[in-house]
């Protein structure tokens, strides 16, 4: 959910981590690397093109901000 997504980022800004986002092909990600991730997010159970993915995730990253921010832009 937007609010497990924003709680996750709040925590990983205060302890001042870098992120990297990667975005698997039409068959998801090689197990290795699922194994070394902290944090999985699925964004559909369709597949996606990758523009698309990368639109889709650009946006929670944004909601889950907003959230973080009060900012008005994610209502419940």
């Amino acid at each position: 959910s937007t609010r497990e997504l924003a709680a996750w980022l709040e925590g990983r800004m205060r302890e001042g981590e870098d992120l990297a986002f990667l975005i698997g092909g039409p068959d998801g990600l090689a197990s290795e690397v699922l194994t070394r991730s902290d944090f999985t997010l699925s964004l559909s159970r369709l597949t996606l093109p990758h523009a698309l993915a990368r639109v889709l995730l650009t946006e929670q990253l944004y909601r889950a901000h907003s959230l973080l921010t009060h900012h008005p832009y994610h209502r419940d």
